[in-house]
């Protein structure tokens, strides 16, 4: 019964947990990276098509992002997750897909252009995406489920995005039982829409998260909309467009929330009809999925507009832009406005496009909504706001001066501050065994690390990736020591030669962990099966 880290250890991006007990080998989240990665990550302690099971704690892409991949190199198993975090898979992954695909397909015209024949290799397709889908399991908040024999689970509301899940696992091993808390991405409260963390009551461990784990939101609960219609006065006023980049998940939903109550309230003097664009497909599709969870995951204050027959998310003068034409014409159009667009750290998406037409501009802003990891393009804007001098940007080959106004909204979180956090582990009835700290910045895990240790007697750490830890004993196993990285790493690399090899490789493992998995076929079957791989093996002339 053990636990081995592999991702988001002492960086923010890349959760991945494993699990391993009787021979089962279970993953909870195997998301993207993003930004700046100081550390390697540690590899999958077996092979992709060994994995039995994913427990997903919710759909952003840090957690979830890589779940194609995994299909791709041959995992056919079951992922759990709730029902919204499924919904949400089914637009994200896909999402995920199309942009692996058509940077690929960009990256070898650039090469054709410059003399270069190479391929250029996906690092998964849209069929992977579709594949592992398909293998969601939606699970309802508070449900105990029995995955397996030895495992069983449970979802708790953990109030960071729509569908999110603290997950409590319960393993048994040789008569003996024990309990593991994974907390996902724990939410700040008194968010708009959705509803606050719900506490856990038991465990032998805790995995937790400390993205936060350094700093305070601002004690009282800001008005967040006049903060905004403060923001857009000023703008609309100098004659600009209010831009923010925004992740299309959870984020452009708030932000849609606030402009609804600032138009009907008219907050904003002067302009009483200003547009609103969001220029995301997968934002509009999300916008839809949460309108169909409302029931099981809003909170009070959005259900009472529901009840009153107010759509919460909608109001006059907002334009969907679903089509790159429909994109291209808002930055044609010389009406003041506000445009929400992806990718929220600015590193990929229509939001680029937007920069390059209005960063330059003084009388703009370019808003910040959201968290901005190290080392993104979003980061470095954010960073520059009331610098002496304007921020030198390349965006589509061009040097561009943001000469922008530069703002943040101000304590708009979707993840729990320092005391948020403590407050969630202190909710536990008695001290976990061990909590492991993950998912935070380095310096940031380590100093929440000590917090837990030193100010309130917990047996805190914070593991590296590559630690194995033996549930059953309560014993390290292995202690991985930080392996720098020379330069940043983002996804892993496709365009590498041997893109396609790696693919067949990878349905080769599953080949091989399917008879492994099978080795108790009747001996008929077993032979039929070897006849058809050595049929294949003459045909191929191997």
């Amino acid at each position: 019964m053990k636990l081995t880290f592999i991702g988001s250890d002492h960086e923010v991006t890349g959760s991945c947990h494993c699990l391993e007990i009787n021979g089962k080998h279970i993953l909870v989240d195997y998301g993207m990276e993003q930004g700046v990665n100081l550390f390697a990550n540690a590899a999958l302690p077996v092979e992709e098509a060994m994995i039995d099971y994913v427990f997903l704690t919710h759909a952003h892409v840090d957690h979830s992002g890589l779940l194609p991949l995994l299909y791709a190199r041959g995992f056919r198993g079951k992922v759990y997750a709730t029902a919204a975090s499924a919904d949400l898979c089914s637009i994200m992954l896909r999402d995920c897909a199309h942009i692996q695909m058509m940077e690929a397909e960009w990256k070898e015209r650039k090469a054709r252009r410059s003399g270069e024949a190479q391929a250029v290799e996906p690092l998964f397709r849209m069929e992977d995406a579709d594949g592992v889908i398909k293998r969601i399991v939606p699970c309802r908040y508070g449900e105990l489920i029995p995955v397996c024999e030895e495992v069983r689970i449970r979802f708790t509301d953990i109030g960071h995005l729509l569908g999110s899940a603290s997950i409590e696992v319960w393993l048994t091993q040789e008569g003996r039982t024990k309990k593991i808390v994974f907390s996902g991405d724990i939410g700040n409260k008194n968010q708009p829409l959705i509803k606050d963390p719900s506490p856990t009551e038991a465990a032998d461990y805790v995995v937790m998260e400390s993205t936060y784990g350094d700093r305070l939101h601002p004690q009282s609960r800001a008005d967040y909309a006049a903060e905004l219609a403060a923001v857009l006065q000023e703008t609309l006023d100098a004659g600009g467009n209010v831009v923010i980049p925004s992740f299309a998940v959870g984020r452009t939903q708030e932000i849609l929330y606030f402009l609804r109550r600032i138009k009907a309230e008219e907050m904003v003097k002067g302009h009483r009809h200003f547009p609103v664009y969001v220029d995301s497909p997968m934002a509009v599709e999300t916008t839809h999925v949460f309108l169909e969870n409302e029931m099981s995951c809003f909170d009070e204050e959005a259900l009472s507009l529901v009840t009153a027959g107010i759509n919460p998310l909608t109001f006059p003068g907002l334009h969907l832009s679903i089509t790159s034409d429909e994109s291209k014409a808002i930055n044609f159009d010389d009406a003041p406005k506000v445009i929400i667009s992806a990718s929220g750290m600015c590193e990929a998406g229509r939001i680029r496009h937007h920069l390059k037409h209005n960063l330059w501009r003084p009388e703009c802003t370019v808003l910040f909504v959201g968290y901005q990891s190290a080392g993104t393009l979003g980061r470095m804007l954010a960073d520059s706001a009331g610098a002496k001098h304007p921020l030198e940007v390349k965006l589509f080959g061009e040097t561009i001066l943001a000469r922008a106004k530069i703002r943040q909204l101000t304590g708009l979180s979707g993840h729990a501050d320092k005391d948020g956090l403590l407050g969630w582990i202190q909710g536990f009835r008695e001290k976990p065994k061990r909590v492991f700290v993950v998912h935070g910045e380095d310096s940031v895990c380590t100093s929440f690390t000590e917090c837990l240790r030193m100010e309130h007697q917990l047996n805190a750490y914070a593991p590296y990736s590559g630690t194995v830890f033996n549930l059953l004993t309560n014993q390290l196993e292995y202690e991985a020591e930080p392996i720098p990285l020379k330069k940043p790493a983002g996804l892993p690399a496709s365009r590498v030669p041997g893109a396609v090899q790696a693919r067949l490789l990878a349905a080769g493992q599953r080949l091989l962990a399917l008879i492994q998995k099978n080795s108790g076929m009747p001996h008929k079957d077993m032979a039929k099966l070897a006849d058809q791989i050595n049929s294949l093996c003459d045909k191929l002339k191997i």
